[in-house]
C-alpha cells in the first residue's frame, strides 16, 4: 500500500480506521518520502512507548526544518511531551503532585455543578462541540491554573492554533497563526505569574502557584511558560473530542446508547471504550537513537517515527472484536494516554471529565439525536468534531 500523510485520500477523515487495518496487516512499518515510518501495531508501540533508550521524545532534529527559529520551535521543544529527562522528569514530578488523587476528587464537585449549568443553558437544537463538549475543558484548565474566569476567552483559540500546527502538512497561515497564538500566550501568562508572585495561591490546588514554588526542580522563566501553555493546551482539545467523540459513539449504536443509559455504573469502563474506539489524539513520535530492524525493516539511527494510536487500539491481535462498541470492556489496555515514562499525567482528570459529562447529558437529554451537519476537524493528529449539531428531544 502506499499512504502518505501528506496526502491524504478523499474520505480519510470521515472514516480512516480501514486504512489503518491495512497498515497494521499489510505495512506495519510504512515508509514516508522524507524517511520516517508510520508504526500501526499495538505490540509495537507498547515497546516503543516502553523503551526510552532506543526511542526518545526530543524533537529538536524533527521541528528545527518545520519551524525555523520561531515560538512554535521555542514551545514544542521545551514542552513536556517532546522531551526526556531531566526536563520532562522535574516538569512531570511537578504536575504528578498537582493530580494527585485528593486534588482530582476535590474537582468533581464544582465540574458537576459546571457541568449541570451547561445543560440549563440549552436549547432543544445545539452544537454539542460549542456548547458543551468545548466548554467543559476550558473551565476545567483555567480552575486548575486559577485564571480569571474573563480572561478565559482567549484560550481555545490559542489552543487550536498552536496544536493544528503539530499536523504533517501546514500551510503559511497554519504556521503564522500557530506563532502568533504562542507569542500571545507567553506575554499572557508572563504576567500572570507576576500577579501569581505577588499573590501565590493555595500549591495543591493551584498548578501555577505549584509549578513556581516547586523544590523538585526549578524551571527557568521558559520551561515554566512553555509548559503551562503545553498543559493548558493538552488538557482542552483531547477532552473535547472524548466528549463529542463519545456521543457521537453512543447516537451511532442505539443498543449501546440504551444499556448505558439503564446502567450508568458501566461510566468508568466506557469512558476507556470510547477512549480506545475514537482516540482524540491519533499519533504520536519517536525518534530511534540507534539503528533497529522491526518486521524485517531496518529502520536508521535518528529516524522519526509515527505512532498510530487510533490503528494499534483497534488492533486484533490485541482486542476482541476490536471495531465493536463494548462498554464493558475489561481489559482495555488501549493507549489513548500513549504509555510508558510519557504516560499523559492528566489522565485521572480526564476520565473524570468523561465521565461526569456523558452521564448527566444521558440522564439529562436520553432521547438526543445527531443532525446533519456535522463536521470532523479534519485533522490527522487529533480526532473530534469542530461541530456537532444535535436534537435533544
Amino acid at each position: 500500500m502506499n499512504f502518505l500523510l501528506t496526502d491524504l485520500p478523499n474520505d480519510f477523515h470521515a472514516n480512516p480506521y480501514p486504512i489503518y487495518a491495512s497498515l497494521r496487516e499489510q505495512a506495519p512499518v510504512h515508509p514516508q518520502p522524507d524517511g520516517s515510518f508510520i508504526i500501526s501495531r499495538h505490540a509495537d508501540l507498547d515497546m516503543i512507548y516502553r523503551d526510552t533508550t532506543r526511542f526518545i521524545s526530543d524533537k529538536k532534529k524533527v521541528f528545527k526544518p518545520k519551524y525555523g527559529a520561531s515560538p512554535l520551535f521555542e514551545h514544542h521543544t521545551t514542552s513536556l511531551v517532546f522531551n526526556d529527562a531531566p526536563l520532562h522528569t522535574r516538569v512531570r514530578s511537578i504536575m504528578i503532585g498537582a493530580m494527585n488523587p485528593r486534588a482530582i476528587a476535590s474537582m468533581e464537585d464544582g465540574l458537576i455543578r459546571q457541568v449541570d449549568w451547561l445543560l440549563d443553558q440549552m436549547s432543544e437544537q445545539v452544537d454539542l462541540i460549542k456548547s458543551f463538549a468545548g466548554a467543559i475543558p476550558l473551565e476545567v484548565i483555567g480552575n486548575l491554573f486559577n485564571m480569571p474566569h474573563e480572561e478565559r476567552g482567549p484560550l481555545q483559540d490559542w489552543s487550536l492554533a498552536i496544536l493544528g500546527a503539530l499536523e504533517p502538512a501546514l500551510s503559511q497561515q497554519q504556521l503564522d497563526d500557530g506563532n502568533r497564538a504562542v507569542s500571545e500566550f507567553k506575554t499572557y501568562l508572563r504576567d500572570l505569574v507576576v500577579r501569581r508572585a505577588k499573590n501565590p495561591g493555595d500549591p495543591q490546588t493551584d498548578v501555577l502557584t505549584r509549578m513556581m514554588q516547586s523544590e523538585k526542580g526549578q524551571l527557568s522563566e521558559v520551561e515554566l511558560l512553555q509548559n503551562c501553555i503545553f498543559i493548558l493546551n493538552a488538557g482542552h482539545e483531547t477532552t473535547t473530542n472524548l466528549i463529542g467523540n463519545a456521543l457521537a459513539l453512543l447516537d451511532a449504536d442505539p443498543d449501546s446508547k440504551a444499556e448505558l443509559i439503564a446502567n450508568p455504573g458501566l461510566l468508568n469502563t466506557a469512558v476507556d471504550e470510547f477512549l480506545r474506539m475514537e482516540s482524540p489524539n491519533q499519533f504520536g513520535n519517536r525518534l530511534t537513537t540507534e539503528d533497529i530492524t522491526l518486521h524485517g525493516t531496518h529502520i536508521p539511527e535518528g529516524t522519526d517515527l509515527h505512532l498510530c494510536i487510533g490503528a494499534a487500539n483497534r488492533d486484533a491481535d490485541h482486542f476482541e472484536t476490536p471495531n465493536a462498541l463494548k462498554l464493558d470492556r475489561r481489559p482495555n489496555k488501549h493507549l489513548a494516554f500513549a504509555g510508558g515514562a510519557h504516560t499523559c499525567v492528566g489522565l485521572s482528570l480526564a476520565r473524570m471529565e468523561g465521565r461526569i459529562a456523558v452521564g448527566r447529558f444521558l440522564n439529562r437529554f436520553p432521547k438526543y439525536a445527531l443532525m446533519e451537519g456535522a463536521e470532523r476537524g479534519n485533522r490527522i493528529r487529533f480526532r473530534g468534531y469542530a461541530r456537532l449539531p444535535a436534537k435533544l428531544s
